[in-house]
């Protein structure tokens, strides 16, 4: 028998979800965007997902034995659906979890990244692993660095490749394993395994420190996902946020989007800190604000 994640709704109690959360590593939150926001990110995102190609050159090798040749990924989401950076990356239940989650950490959060995953079919089990393994060289022990999501953007089942979770994996004692060792050490028992099955807009949202993995396509229809993830404002994300969405469609967006996006400065001046992120000794949101970030009203185009 799998073992299973706690499921919640759009309108749940935060205080209820959260302490599900740092119990098990996972839950799954029904019903977390409307339909139509899902219709209108499959439509937006139609013509990325038909042009990218699994079989494209990644940067290392093992990012593409990762993914698998069945996988479509499409980077920068956020940047290619307005939907999407609006209504999924600041949808108010996600950022309440993170105001909970990261926010005791850090003066302010970010996107880590927003990705595409359609995994096809044939596609194979992804490795079950970490994703806070990126930032290995953070010491231990350390504060929680991220909160990520898997949303289900078609109904997610077992055979289509639901994502598996390990529930209260956030809190074995190797999570100190390098990804190579976690990829090729001990693997959990399948009875420790959930799938998170659940209909098309809703979420499986976990800790970083949580064992999963995507599941195997044993159907002949794409399983569509996002992976959308949130990290703590002075550590380096995994995507360049601000490169896939750039100042000039960043300025487009509402105010909390480019905040979400990393262009707001982190500012812990009020809790004995210091600052990360000016430009021109400015907060960038306020500079996009104004129109004055941007190559063509940088003031360096004599330089």
């Amino acid at each position: 028998m799998s073992a299973t994640i706690e499921r919640f709704t759009a309108t749940s109690d935060t205080n209820a979800v959260c302490a599900a959360l740092e119990l098990d590593g996972a839950v799954i939150v029904e019903g977390l965007l409307d339909l139509d926001v899902v219709e209108r990110v499959n439509d937006e995102l139609e013509a990325a997902i038909d042009r990218a190609d699994p079989n494209e050159a990644l940067f290392n090798p093992v990012m593409q034995a990762f993914h698998g040749p069945c996988t479509k990924q499409v980077t920068g989401v956020p940047g290619l659906s307005r939907t999407f950076a609006v209504d999924v990356m600041c949808n108010p239940m996600l950022l309440a979890i993170c105001d909970r989650i990261l926010l005791p950490s850090c003066a302010r959060y970010q996107l880590n990244l927003g990705h595409w995953l359609q995994r096809g079919p044939g596609a194979d089990e992804q490795w079950l692993h970490r994703d806070e393994a990126v930032w290995s060289d953070v010491p231990r022990p350390h504060p929680e660095l991220q909160l990520a999501s898997v949303i289900a953007f078609v109904d997610f089942t077992r055979e289509n490749g639901a994502t598996r979770i390990v529930p209260g994996s956030h809190r074995w004692p190797d999570r100190q394993l390098s990804p190579a060792e976690q990829m090729s050490g001990p693997q959990p028992d399948p009875d420790q395994i959930a799938y998170a099955e659940m209909p098309a807009g809703s979420a499986v949202v976990y800790s970083g420190g949580t064992i999963h993995g995507g599941g195997a396509n044993s159907t002949d229809i794409p399983r569509r996902g996002a992976h959308l993830s949130y990290t703590l404002g002075w550590l380096r994300t995994e995507e360049n946020n601000y490169l896939s969405t750039p100042p000039e469609l960043a300025a487009t967006l509402p105010r909390r989007a480019q905040e979400v996006l990393g262009y707001a400065l982190h500012d812990s001046l009020g809790r004995g800190g210091g600052y990360l992120g000016m430009v021109r000794m400015q907060d960038p949101v306020e500079l996009l604000a104004r129109g004055e970030l941007g190559t063509a009203t940088s003031g360096l185009g004599g330089l």
